[in-house]
């Protein structure tokens, strides 16, 4: 047990000390609020500023229409009426839009049983934000002129097609309780990228650590006086309590900001972040035990590897259940508890991310927590014994590529 702790010191001060610890603590939690802040501006302000036309054969549509268009004061939109529209107008408009003077046109056709046709024709073939806007838009200005031919007055109909803001709360224990569907919404996908990045960025530093020291020889001189199982133990404690500490730090600091006026001011009704204390001790578990699985396998992988080059090679093939369950948020964080989301939260490779999820949008069954920590735990234990044979034979491997042959005969080896 003594040298299992003097390794796993050695290993936890090597990378606090070192100069990619500092910059990542401080730099990732930046660059992600960064990231998440130019992708909520982007959403909410793509498309906007545009120069519009609205081409129709009926004039108090293209006006309904054009007044629907500027109601949005986010798009911030400049809109021109050509009413009626003859057919001489549309190439017309197609060479403002090919001369830049204008971003796009709405043609507009109406029947006499008011049946209408709308083409939306722009310089840009990506610009959904403006086309989901037409899209409303339109549907609004229709219904508004219905309703106005069926003898309801404008105002009203204006009254009634006005849209309504739907507040969201949910329903825990019998009880409903305050909730912001976007800020679950990114609590889960913040919780859940540290979960992947950390997971697979520590894993990986105990891939590099066996390969680094392999090829200096450096096991040759430990081996002396140590165990390879107990190096092995060492390390995962070592780099696994470094991963902790950085999440401590973020906890620590994610505390300091949720106490301060600026957060206060983000955290609306639209955007509450609601984090409880079970939650809180899950992640802890949920990545202490996905570090171990993921750690030990390439701890395992490493030590059959020659080069970082091979190592990095086979990374990606090892991290595909991370990735597919990170890939999964959506679908996860809507149907918390289908058959998909409940299958691959039991799956051990995906159970870290793809539970955690389930228990930030809805929290489910006690029994299938268990469940998931059980199977996670058998099969941190399963790869441990296969990995620790592996590596026990594989880190005095040189100048050899291991076979499969040569791993299933290391694994016989008591």
């Amino acid at each position: 047990m003594r040298e299992i702790l003097l390794i796993a010191k050695r290993e936890y001060l090597e990378q606090v000390r070192g100069k990619a610890f500092k910059v990542t603590t401080i730099l990732i939690p930046v660059i992600f609020a960064v990231v998440i802040g130019i992708s909520v501006l982007a959403g909410k302000y793509s498309g906007s500023g545009k120069h519009l036309a609205v081409a129709a054969n009926n004039l108090t549509l293209a006006e309904d229409l054009r007044l629907q268009l500027l109601t949005d004061k986010v798009a911030n939109l400049n809109v021109d009426v050509i009413a009626p529209a003859a057919d001489s107008d549309r190439q017309k408009l197609v060479d403002e839009v090919s001369q830049k003077q204008i971003d796009g046109f709405l043609w507009l056709t109406q029947d006499a049983n008011g049946k209408t046709a709308a083409v939306y024709a722009g310089r840009s073939s990506g610009d959904f934000s403006t086309a989901s806007r037409l899209d409303e838009a339109v549907d609004r200005a229709i219904l508004q002129q219905q309703l106005t031919i069926h003898g309801i007055t404008a105002d009203d109909a204006a009254g009634f097609t006005k849209g309504i803001k739907i507040k969201t709360r949910q329903v825990r224990d019998g009880i409903e309780v305050d909730s912001s569907t976007f800020g679950t919404f990114i609590a889960a996908y913040v919780m859940a990228f540290l979960l992947t990045f950390t997971v697979m960025m520590y894993g990986m530093n105990v891939g590099r650590s066996v390969i680094q020291e392999k090829t200096s020889r450096i096991f040759e001189v430990m081996l002396s006086t140590v165990e390879p199982k107990d190096m092995l133990a060492g390390k995962l404690i070592g780099i696994g309590a470094v991963g902790l500490t950085q999440l401590a730090i973020w906890a620590f600091a994610a505390a300091i900001f949720s106490g301060s006026a600026l957060a206060a001011t983000l955290m609306t009704d639209n955007f509450k972040v609601q984090i409880s204390v079970p939650q809180i001790a899950l992640f802890a578990v949920y990545f202490l035990l996905g570090y171990a699985l993921y750690s030990t396998l390439f701890a395992g992988l490493a030590a059959t590897c020659e080069s970082e080059q091979e190592l990095q090679q086979y990374a990606p093939l090892a991290a595909v259940p991370v990735w597919l369950s990170f890939s999964m948020i959506t679908f996860i964080m809507s149907n918390p508890n289908s058959f998909w989301s409940v299958a691959v939260s039991l799956f051990p490779p995906c159970a870290p991310i793809a539970m955690f999820l389930r228990i930030a949008s809805q929290f489910p069954p006690i029994w299938q927590i268990v469940l998931s920590i059980v199977l996670l735990v058998g099969s941190v234990y399963f790869v441990i014994w296969f990995s620790s044979r592996i590596y026990r034979i594989g880190i005095l491997m040189y100048g050899k590529r291991a076979t499969v042959p040569e791993m299933l005969r290391w694994l016989r080896y008591s």
